[in-house]
C-alpha cells in the first residue's frame, strides 16, 4: 500500500464513521482515531510521510473555517470572559503545570523543551470538542463555551510553543522578547485576517456565480494562514478573523442557491478533513511507540504523570473559574453563557480532548538545535504528547456520552422551542408586512391577495404549528395534508420530467451541455 492508497482509505473511513458513529452514539473523530491505530498495526500499511511543517497549514485552515460557520462573532463577544478564562488563562496554567512535572521527572529535559511539551498538550482540540458536543445534545451554552475555547486556545498555545522552541534551539530566552512576540503575533494576525476578509468580501460580489464563490472560500483560509505565518503572525488567529468577518458581511438572505451549496460543500470538507486528521493521529501513534522501543514502561510512567496533570489541572481550574463566572454573572448581570451546576462543569472538564494541533506541534519539533546538537528530549516529548492525545481523545471521547447520560445533562428543549416559536412568528409577520406594502402600490386581484395572505400565515405555521389556536391548527393540518398530497404528485411529475431529460443524454446528436442546463432548471424548480 502506497501513500495515495492510504489517503484514500482514510477518506473512505471519514465517510463511513459518520453513520457508524450515529448508530454507536460515539463521536466520529474518536472512531477515526481507532481506525488509524488499527491501520498502523497492519504490516503492509506504510508509515506516514507527510512533512510535519505541512500538517498544520494543510489541516487547520479548513477545519477552523468550517467550525466558524456554525457560530458568530456576537456569540464570541457575549462570552469573552469565559472564553478568555479557558482559551488563554487555562492554557497558561496547563502549560506551566505540565512543564514543571515534565522537567522534574524526565532526566536531562531542559525547561524550554518542557515548556514546549506543556504548550502542545495544553489546548483541547476545537474539532473534537465541537464534534462531540454537537452529537450529544448538550445545552447550547456549553457548546458555545467549548467552541469558543477550542477555536481560540490554539492561538495562545501555538505562540507559547514557538517561543519555547526558539529558546530551546538557540539556548537563550528573554521575557520582553516573548511578550513582544505574543503581541506582535496577535496584531499581525488580526490585521491580515481583516484585510483578507475585506478583500474576499469584495471579490464575492464581483464573482457572482455560487460555484466560484465557494471555490474562493476554499482558498481564503489557506491564504490567510500562510500569509500571517510569513509575516510572523498567528495563522490560526488570522483564519478565525477572516472567517468571522466573512460570516458577518457576506450573508445574503436571498442567495438561496449559494447558501445551500456552500453549506453542503463545507460539510463535505469538514467531514473528509476531520477524518484524515484524526486518522493520522492513530497512524502516527505507531511511530511514537516504535521510537520508545526498549524503555516502554519508563516512558509510559512519564506519559501517565503528564496525562494526570493535564486532566487534573483542567478540573481544578474549572471549579473555581465556574464559581467566579457565576459570581460575576450574578453581581454584574453579565449576559454570557456559563455552566449551571457541577454536572455541567464536569461535562466541560471531560470534554477537554487533545487532537490535531497537538499532533502537528509534536511532530514539528526540530531535529537539532543551532549548535548542531540533537534537540533535547525530542523522542520523549513526542511519546508523552501522544500519550496525552490518545488518552484524552480515545478514553474521554468514548466515555463522554456515558457520562453525559449518567449526569443527565441535556439541552433545554423548552427554550429551543420557545425561540423557534418566536422566530416563526417574526417570519410570518415580516411576510405579511411586506405583502401589505406591495398591496399599497399594486392592485392585486382579491383571490390572489387571499392566497398570498394564507401563504404568509403558512410561513410561520410550517415552522412552528404552535403559533395557531386549536381550531385553526386543525384547519391548517387538513390543509397541510392536501398540500403534501399536491407536493407528492408534483415530485413524481418532476421526477418523470428529469428522467426523460436525463435519458436524452445518451441519444445521438444531443448536446450534453444543453441537457445539463435543462436538468439544472428542473432541479432548481424541484427545490423551490
Amino acid at each position: 500500500m502506497d501513500q495515495l492508497a492510504l489517503l484514500l482509505v482514510l477518506l473512505l473511513g471519514a465517510v463511513v464513521t459518520v453513520p457508524l458513529g450515529e448508530r454507536l452514539r460515539l463521536p466520529p473523530p474518536v472512531l477515526m482515531t481507532l481506525v488509524g491505530i488499527a491501520l498502523a498495526l497492519l504490516p503492509f500499511v506504510p508509515d506516514v510521510q507527510i512533512p510535519p511543517d505541512f500538517i498544520l497549514p494543510l489541516l487547520l485552515p479548513p477545519l477552523l473555517y468550517a467550525a466558524v460557520q456554525r457560530t458568530s462573532w456576537r456569540q464570541f463577544a457575549a462570552n469573552k470572559r469565559p472564553i478568555f478564562l479557558l482559551a488563554v488563562a487555562l492554557v497558561f496554567v496547563t502549560t506551566a503545570a505540565a512543564a514543571w512535572v515534565a522537567n522534574s521527572i524526565v532526566p536531562g529535559l531542559p525547561i524550554a523543551a518542557a515548556v514546549a511539551l506543556g504548550a502542545l498538550v495544553a489546548p483541547p482540540d476545537p474539532v473534537a470538542a465541537t464534534a462531540v458536543a454537537g452529537s450529544l445534545g448538550l445545552p447550547r451554552r456549553l457548546v458555545s463555551i467549548l467552541e469558543g475555547e477550542g477555536l481560540f486556545n490554539d492561538v495562545t498555545a501555538i505562540v507559547l510553543y514557538h517561543v519555547a522552541i526558539a529558546a530551546a534551539v538557540s539556548g537563550t530566552f528573554s521575557w520582553p522578547e516573548a511578550v513582544g512576540t505574543l503581541v506582535l503575533s496577535a496584531v499581525v494576525a488580526v490585521a491580515v485576517g481583516l484585510a483578507l476578509g475585506w478583500l474576499s468580501n469584495h471579490l464575492m460580489s464581483l464573482l457572482g456565480d455560487a460555484t466560484l464563490q465557494i471555490g474562493l472560500t476554499l482558498l481564503v483560509p489557506f491564504a490567510s494562514y500562510v500569509l500571517a505565518e510569513e509575516l510572523l503572525g498567528s495563522g490560526v488567529l488570522a483564519v478565525l478573523t477572516t472567517a468571522l468577518y466573512l460570516a458577518e458581511h457576506t450573508a445574503d438572505a436571498d442567495d438561496v442557491m449559494g447558501r445551500l451549496a456552500g453549506n453542503a460543500f463545507w460539510q463535505i470538507v469538514d467531514t473528509l478533513v476531520t477524518g484524515v486528521a484524526f486518522g493520522l493521529i492513530g497512524l502516527e501513534l505507531h511511530n511514537a511507540v516504535s521510537a520508545a522501543a526498549g524503555r516502554e514502561f519508563q516512558l509510559l510512567g512519564w506519559g501517565a504523570a503528564v496525562v494526570g496533570v493535564v486532566v487534573g489541572v483542567r478540573l481544578m481550574y474549572l471549579l473555581p473559574a465556574t464559581w467566579l463566572a457565576k459570581r460575576m454573572h450574578t453581581l454584574r448581570d453579565y449576559d454570557e453563557d456559563i455552566p449551571l451546576g457541577w454536572r455541567e462543569t464536569v461535562v466541560m472538564w471531560w470534554a477537554g480532548m487533545r487532537g490535531v494541533a497537538s499532533v502537528a506541534l509534536a511532530l514539528a519539533i526540530p531535529l537539532r538545535t543551532d549548535s548542531g546538537e540533537p534537540f533535547p528530549g525530542r523522542e520523549e516529548i513526542i511519546y508523552i504528547a501522544f500519550a496525552v492525545i490518545v488518552t484524552t481523545l480515545v478514553f474521554q471521547g468514548l466515555t463522554l456520552p456515558w457520562l453525559v447520560r449518567r449526569l443527565g445533562v441535556r439541552a433545554d428543549a423548552d427554550a429551543e422551542r420557545e425561540l423557534e416559536h418566536s422566530l416563526a412568528v417574526r417570519a410570518a409577520r415580516a411576510a405579511r408586512r411586506r405583502l401589505r406594502e406591495i398591496e399599497d402600490v399594486e392592485d392585486l386581484p382579491e383571490d390572489i391577495s387571499e392566497r398570498l395572505q394564507r401563504g404568509a400565515f403558512d410561513i410561520g405555521a410550517r415552522i412552528s404549528p404552535d403559533i395557531v389556536d386549536d381550531e385553526r391548527r386543525e384547519w391548517f393540518t387538513k390543509r397541510a395534508d392536501r398540500v403534501r398530497t399536491v407536493q407528492r404528485v408534483q415530485r413524481d411529475m418532476m421526477s418523470a420530467a428529469r428522467h426523460e431529460v436525463l435519458s436524452a443524454r445518451n441519444e445521438p446528436g444531443v448536446d450534453p451541455e444543453v441537457v445539463d442546463r435543462v436538468l439544472r432548471h428542473l432541479d432548481v424548480r424541484s427545490m423551490r
